[in-house]
């Protein structure tokens, strides 16, 4: 039994952290789902099925453990160096990092050269990336391996600070479903909204990074986070779930 128990506990320990959790992942999909137009929106319901695309806004982070898609673990993020200030000039990962796959699979799916399946595939990918993309410890330091490395408590919990970033924050602000945190926060008019959607992913990036930055200033190793760590980044972690979650449908409304 205590070797079952070590087993299993080096199995956990190994496994990387992924951004946001369901909740979060489900909320970006469905704030984007929102803003679609109709003819995207019957466009990428055809292609999943029938499905929404909240059904598969997770599907990646369990898809990266298979043999099949296991190449796309370094998709998930883009670490900088701790002594960086910008994505720009950081060595990019060999296979790929958040901000070069969602430009290659968006290259791709306006190329119209996928077959059926194909675009499936790749429209669940974005779906779940661009959420990736807009939770700050996913641009976090290489050195600490985006958080994982730095250890703090949770309302006394022993943690780090990648997994406080992926979930617990995000139940510690509200304790919403992914209907109500759309509902709350995706309130802004045309004007604004054009505003958030422009631009590229490699220039939304450098928002993350300068988040995390902000993060890391504000988290030092020992932290231990509680009411007032919550209540201060709140309305950061509101911010970019919106964020992500209008610019994904304006990529999608781009590509269709």
């Amino acid at each position: 039994m205590r070797r079952l128990i070590a087993l299993l506990a080096t199995i956990f320990t190994t496994i990387p952290c992924f951004a946001w959790g369901p909740k979060g992942h489900d909320t970006v999909a469905y704030i984007a789902e929102q803003h679609l137009s109709r003819r995207t929106k019957k466009h990428v319901e055809m292609l999943l099925g029938g499905k929404s695309m909240v059904y598969v806004a997770n599907w990646l982070d369990n898809a990266s453990h298979t043999t099949e898609y296991a190449h796309t673990k370094t998709w998930h993020y883009c670490n900088v160096d701790s002594n960086e200030q910008s994505y720009a000039p950081s060595a990019k990962e060999s296979r790929g990092d958040v901000v070069t796959a969602i430009n290659t699979i968006v290259a791709q799916l306006k190329s119209g050269e996928l077959s059926a399946d194909e675009e499936r595939i790749g429209v669940m990918m974005l779906i779940h990336l661009v959420g990736d993309m807009h939770c700050p410890m996913h641009a976090g330091h290489k050195d600490d391996r985006g958080g994982n490395g730095t250890k703090v408590k949770f309302f006394g919990k022993h943690t780090n600070l990648h997994s406080v970033w992926d979930s617990d924050i995000v139940e510690g602000a509200h304790k919403w479903s992914y209907t109500e945190w759309q509902e709350q926060i995706d309130r802004l008019n045309r004007k604004e909204i054009a505003t958030i959607q422009h631009g590229t992913p490699d220039g939304w990036i450098e928002q993350t990074v300068e988040l995390a930055a902000d993060i890391y200033t504000n988290t030092p190793a020992g932290t231990n986070i509680s009411y007032d760590y919550v209540h201060q980044y709140a309305p950061v972690i509101e911010q970019q779930l919106l964020y992500g979650g209008l610019r994904l449908a304006a990529l999608l409304e781009e590509i269709y």
